[in-house]
């Protein structure tokens, strides 16, 4: 399975309302899962399994939660038994599709 998600402080001491330091220690969890993952501006994906994946996402908001008393998590998952490597091979199927190979 694929699972996309975003996790933040709803509240921060930051004076210029940043949760880049929170949403790191999520992240750090994230890489240190050992399960493929990539990070871009707004969601981290994971790849795996059902429990490996929601281990790694309730570590990482208990890693946010650290830090704030209120955390917001945003979850999309794509569940496909029996596929693997989808983190790579779904992008790559929307690549070959937009230069017509």
């Amino acid at each position: 399975m694929l699972v996309a998600f975003s996790v933040a402080p709803s509240a921060t001491d930051d004076p210029d309302g940043s949760v880049s330091e929170a949403v790191a220690a999520a992240i750090r969890v994230v890489r240190e899962s050992g399960i493929p993952n990539r990070t871009d501006a707004m969601f981290t994906t994971l790849e795996g399994e059902w429990d490996e994946c929601m281990d790694v996402v309730k570590r990482a908001c208990e890693a946010v939660g650290a830090v704030s008393p209120r955390v917001s998590l945003v979850l999309k998952a794509d569940i496909r038994p029996g596929f693997t490597g989808q983190l790579d091979a779904k992008v790559a199927r929307i690549e070959e599709r937009l230069t017509g190979e």
